[in-house]
């Protein structure tokens, strides 16, 4: 059990800073305040950090904390908290740890008792969900999808029937082909297609999944997809139910599923306990 009273103590602190997803003035007063009197900005890219520091005027030394150095740089970062210095840690844009490095930083700071204080502010996810004019909640994130095509239609054939609106990441070059397999996937879907969040060529594609291609000759800027979720409930092929259970179990691990997840989901399909297809598939293998 970990129980954090953020401001009980006047001890070194790691927060979250949450910063602008296009236009500068998409910044909080406290996070500005938090930056201004922090020791150290850890950032993504010191070269996108400077740019809103300087407009600010703030001048404070940064530390680059990223993807590829974030287990050395974190440990470095760690160190200088318990020797009481405050360090904002922030993302090129948007609220640091969504679909960007930070969560491994935030666990290090749990694990040497460090209050993590979050400063909250704009994010592509909550921003694009709610101008998509679909429900809301319940919705889930799913961030980034697989590269491989073939993976990635895998993950999306496992998401065909998620009961929540379900909001995605897609870079430029890769929309055509994952609009392509929600096409052929969720067929007659409801999305919404929201690109440029807060920058001048901000845009937001409203219609059924199907169109979307035939809309987008090219894409650019960053991108947030947003499905409607499935409406119908879920009934399994009943050629699959006809199958042995490890036949069945078989037929969605070469899908790709885990064998843990494709006996969880053999046991939703017939209605029967995870631990008893478990014994089955595992006295034949």
């Amino acid at each position: 059990m970990n129980i954090q009273k953020s401001f009980e103590k006047d001890n070194a602190k790691l927060y979250l800073v949450a910063t602008p997803i296009g236009n500068l003035g998409d910044i909080t007063f406290r996070a500005l305040d938090t930056l201004k009197k922090v020791d150290y900005i850890a950032c993504e890219d010191t070269r996108v950090t400077i740019k809103l520091l300087n407009y600010y005027e703030i001048k404070k030394p940064m530390i680059s904390y990223h993807e590829h150095n974030k287990y050395e740089a974190g440990i470095n970062l760690i160190n200088k908290i318990i020797e009481g210095n405050n360090i904002a840690l922030v993302s090129d844009a948007g609220t640091p740890c969504i679909s960007d490095p930070g969560y491994e930083m935030v666990r290090l700071a749990i694990e040497n008792n460090i209050d993590v204080v979050p400063i909250p502010g704009a994010s592509a996810v909550i921003s694009a969900l709610i101008s998509s004019g679909l429900a809301p909640q319940p919705f889930t994130f799913f961030g980034f999808l697989e590269h491989k095509k073939q993976s990635k239609r895998n993950q999306l054939k496992e998401l065909k029937f998620h009961p929540y609106t379900m909001v995605f990441y897609e870079s430029p070059h890769r929309f055509k082909e994952t609009i392509a397999l929600m096409s052929e996937i969720f067929e007659e879907r409801s999305c919404a297609i929201v690109r440029e969040i807060s920058k001048r060529y901000e845009e937001v594609y409203r219609g059924l999944i199907n169109d979307v291609s035939s809309y987008y000759d090219e894409i650019r800027g960053e991108i947030v997809i947003i499905v409607e979720a499935n409406t119908h409930p879920q009934h399994p092929d009943n050629s699959l139910l006809e199958m042995g259970v490890i036949e069945h179990v078989n037929y969605y691990m070469e899908t790709g599923l885990s064998k843990n997840d494709a006996i969880k989901k053999v046991a939703v399909e017939r209605k029967v306990a995870k631990r008893d297809v478990y014994n089955v598939y595992h006295q034949q293998n």
